[in-house]
């Protein structure tokens, strides 16, 4: 898995959740839950789907760091190896 499937992966779950939103569109240093207007069961639910598609264990302590898309998909990255540290 590279850099564009993590990025691929994290627009499809947040798609999941707001469909009605152009991922596109959104700023990928926007907070996340004003930029595609979702609350925090959402975010919770978006935190959940990446942990069960990758496989990746997100303690709640780290949920902040996925505020953003750049966040989100920094910390994946981190998690499967791929990011810089």
């Amino acid at each position: 898995m590279n850099d564009i499937d993590i990025r691929k992966v994290v627009q499809e779950e947040l798609n999941n959740i707001a469909p009605e939103v152009d991922m596109a569109g959104v700023d990928p240093k926007a907070d996340l839950r004003e930029a595609i207007d979702i609350d925090s069961m959402d975010f919770l639910n978006f935190i959940t789907a990446i942990h069960h598609r990758l496989g990746i264990d997100i303690p709640e302590i780290d949920y902040p760091k996925l505020i953003t898309l750049d966040g989100a998909i920094g910390y994946v990255e981190a998690k499967l190896g791929l990011g810089k540290t």
